[in-house]
């Protein structure tokens, strides 16, 4: 375990950001981070503070004044990152959406309350999805193998059996609150106690069941007391929900029941089930001003002894026993330092043996371990069942054993910084904490964990996490933190490697995943630096070609079960003429036919696939050189195919408004580019293509090609630009000292070592990337842009053609890699 960076406040002359008591952190699957703090000004007064950022740009936060009146007790992320519950000390829920799709723009449109009781718990109701990973069969080829679904009902459906939206909480009172999302917008609450008897909880946590059920466990912070366990149903009856709660087994902690440590640690201060949807276990911490005593509970079901004279009597009895559910302890360990925080992990790690067996191995994987923070500055990864340590990360206090006696320890003057709230990754690779002084750092967690790992273990680790990322759709930032250059090409590769075994179905579902993470893995190695123009050009080219496909509509209706654009595939496939207006004879031109106005508005589109096929050709003469952007597609048949099918729709356009077509300087006025570039590309493609034996261009090929230039005009492509993110710039190991809100000036990556070409000095006009317009050298538009690839947009439409939004649909949420868009300020670099 290592540092990465540390991200720390400016001091303000007039206002000071403070850690909030309780501090709340979480952290969403899409890698954002989202914290509080108490901003104090110099009245003495607080604001309390809401902060999220993407941990590629810590620097880059947004700052949100929840309009809490009191302390904010809870933070917690929905299942897919991109919604925020807050929860406060007065009953105050609010739910936070991002506003216009950025995660630099919050509101919360929608909310709950339970006037004047403080909520101590807070969850969304499960979805019903939940995934296992087997990794026992890392080694299998099939995702599937890998990958399960597993069989677990949502808290509530709706009519069809799709799951209702919503979230619980549990009050300081024992009152649990459900508030419910219908479809129409509104909220749906209802309130009802835990039990009969209600009384004061300090702490709980929520879990859920497989059959659609939520546990609820309660402590009322004495360890002398009992922990409680609620079974919670949720429904609704007459357009009303209703809430019904029953009592399962409780438990007393291990450390009360020994007379020689009943007072020793009084109270209870931390209660977790170790994962949502895991609530047979459960984590407890006792602790005392200065130790604490942390252990580990499973729930199982047991047989209930019966009389002999019973099973004498019914001897139906005896074939069948009774079971009954109890709690057993699975570990607990010694005297600790105090623990101030705890982290769990998100992975859904399945194991064949669900007990210790685990621990004792050699091999120790991401998911397994949880996190303490102690109040020396310390935190270690413990098993989380059998609670053995496996690495240990020191802040500032000298290394020690753990299972030190605390007792022991000398005592240091003043309180030592320690972390008050932490958080693990979804991959457990990383770990996020806020320390007391307000400080947000960022740790690596090893794949290893502390235990000797062979370079060819390693990759198989963080390969078979990158395959989870690419099933489930999660960020995989905390992946590349690992990633060292020398990695990067055997990733690649496996990674393609695996992608290939999947079913077809599969892989075109997977597709475009695929090439984003294959980009952000290039970005980190000098080798491999120029292939992420590929990639992105690749995801441009299968977005343009979906989105102009589907413009085609069949002249008849009752048509065959091929749409025009599968038969413009088959077509184009089937028939290997070099000339373009042979290959137009066997299409149906009347599916081609579109309103003026619409081929217009494509024109920038179709610009870009002409200007993309010229620089390809152009390139060819030098396809030896493999740092030279668009290497990777002189080899591709499947995209020459693509540009090939593109090529032959825009003649056709051109026939009906010739101003659509792409626009080229010739040296000759009676030059037709189209018919040239088509022939060459049709040569270039036979050469590679999938249907037939790959051979090498010839000679003639690689002639005409050298004569383009001084026939047409070659295009300076306008490539993604240089990405201002981190994780290419954490790879020697060294801690970056950043402040929030103050970007800062980083060391040169690969990146930038390598692409000085293509760098946009400033001042030079900028491009939205996507609509592929000039906006100036000083754009008067608002853009957004992606935190993972760095591609820049407008931020508004400015044409409100049909085809246009239809274009711009496909990445208004999200970038056309997947990654989250952010708003950038009017001067942006």
């Amino acid at each position: 375990m290592d540092l990465a960076y540390v991200c720390e406040w400016e001091k303000w002359p007039k206002s000071t950001h403070c850690p909030s008591v309780p501090l709340a952190c979480a952290w969403s699957c899409r890698n954002l981070i989202a914290f509080t703090t108490d901003l104090r000004n110099d009245d003495q007064d607080l604001t309390r503070m809401i902060h999220i950022l993407d941990t590629e740009h810590p620097w880059d936060v947004h700052s949100i004044n929840s309009e809490h009146s009191e302390a904010i007790t809870c933070l917690e992320w929905d299942q897919s990152g991109s919604r925020l519950l807050s929860a406060d000390a007065d009953g105050q829920i609010k739910c936070w959406t991002m506003a216009d799709h950025l995660a630099n723009s919050w509101e919360s449109p929608v909310g709950s309350l339970v006037e004047g009781d403080p909520i101590v718990a807070l969850s969304w109701l499960h979805n019903g999805v939940k995934l296992a990973l087997h990794v026992e069969k890392s080694a299998a080829s099939s995702f599937g193998e890998k990958f399960s679904r597993v069989k677990f009902s949502p808290s509530l459906t709706l009519f069809g059996g799709k799951p209702m939206e919503g979230w619980i909480a549990v009050t300081v009172s024992g009152l649990v609150t459900v508030s419910l999302l219908k479809p129409s917008g509104q909220v749906l609450t209802s309130t009802e106690s835990l039990c009969r008897l209600r009384g004061r909880v300090a702490l709980a946590d929520i879990a859920f069941t497989g059959g659609g059920n939520i546990v609820v466990a309660t402590a009322d912070g004495s360890s002398a007391s009992p922990v409680q366990f609620y079974k919670v149903c949720v429904s609704v009856v007459s357009e009303k929900c209703r809430i019904d709660t029953e009592i399962l087994p409780s438990l007393f902690m291990r450390c009360t029941t020994d007379l020689n440590r009943r007072d020793r640690v009084p109270a209870i201060t931390h209660l977790k089930f170790l994962a949502r949807d895991m609530s047979e276990q459960v984590l407890l911490c006792a602790s005392s001003q200065t130790t604490s005593v942390v252990e580990c509970w499973s729930l199982r079901k047991e047989g209930l002894p019966v009389n002999n004279i019973f099973q004498q009597l019914s001897p139906a009895v005896g074939d069948k026993q009774p079971m009954i559910l109890k709690w057993r302890i699975l570990s607990a360990t010694n005297d600790l330092d105090r623990v101030s925080a705890v982290a769990l992990p998100k992975l859904p790690i399945s194991l064949t043996n669900t007990d210790l067996k685990v621990a004792s191995d050699t091999q120790f994987y991401p998911g397994l371990g949880l996190a303490l923070a102690f109040h020396d500055g310390s935190v270690h990864i413990v098993h989380r069942l059998s609670l053995q340590s496996m690495a240990v990360f020191y802040s500032s206090a000298a290394p020690r054993s753990m299972d030190e006696p605390a007792i022991k320890r000398p005592r240091t003057t003043g309180p030592a910084v320690h972390f008050k709230a932490m958080q693990l990754s979804w991959t457990s690779l990383a770990l996020v904490g806020i320390d007391n002084h307000g400080r947000l750092s960022m740790l690596r967690i090893s794949p290893s964990l502390g235990h000797a790992l062979d370079v060819g273990l390693a990759l198989r680790h963080l390969l078979f996490l990158l395959e989870y990322c690419m099933v489930t759709g999660y960020d995989w930032w905390d992946i590349l933190l690992h990633v060292q250059p020398g990695m990067v090409q055997s990733l690649v590769e496996k990674l393609h490697e695996e992608y290939t075994r999947q079913k077809a179905e599969l892989q075109q579902v997977l597709s475009t995943r695929i090439l984003a993470m294959k980009a952000s893995l290039c970005k980190l190695s000098p080798c491999t630096v120029t292939r992420v123009c590929d990639y992105h050009a690749k995801l441009f080219l299968i977005a343009i070609s979906s989105t102009l496909k589907s413009l085609l509509r069949p002249h008849v209706l009752n048509t065959p079960d091929k749409s025009p654009g599968d038969r413009l595939t088959e077509i184009c496939t089937k028939i290997t003429d070099v000339d373009i207006d042979k290959v137009m004879i066997n299409l149906k031109t009347e599916e081609f036919v579109l309103d003026m106005n619409t081929l217009q508005a494509l024109q920038q589109l179709l610009q870009w696939v002409g200007d993309f096929v010229l620089y390809l050709l152009a390139s060819l003469p030098n396809q030896g050189s493999p740092l030279r952007p668009g290497h990777s597609f002189l080899r591709d048949g499947t995209s020459l195919g693509m540009l090939r099918e593109l090529m032959v729709v825009i003649r056709i356009w051109g026939l009906l408004k010739p101003s659509c077509l792409p626009v080229y300087t010739a040296t000759s006025d009676t030059q037709d580019s189209m018919s040239l570039l088509f022939r060459l590309l049709t040569k270039l493609w036979i050469c590679c293509r999938d249907e037939g034996p790959t051979s090498e261009p010839d000679e003639a090929l690689v002639d005409e090609c050298c004569l383009l230039p001084s026939q047409l005009l070659i295009p300076n492509l306008d490539w993604l630009p240089v990405s201002d993110g981190l994780v290419s710039r954490l790879q020697p190991k060294q801690p970056l000292r950043l402040h929030f809100g103050k970007a800062p000036t980083l060391p040169g990556s690969a990146t930038t070592l390598q692409l000085d070409g293509l760098i946009r000095a400033p001042g030079q006009p900028k491009m939205d990337h996507l609509r592929r317009l000039h906006l100036g050298a000083y754009p008067t538009e608002e853009c957004k842009a992606c935190t993972r690839c760095g591609c820049v947009t407008m931020l508004k439409s400015p044409n409100k053609a049909t085809a246009v939004k239809q274009w711009e649909q496909r990445w208004i949420k999200n970038c056309l890699c997947g990654g989250l868009w952010r708003r950038l300020p009017l001067s942006y670099p």
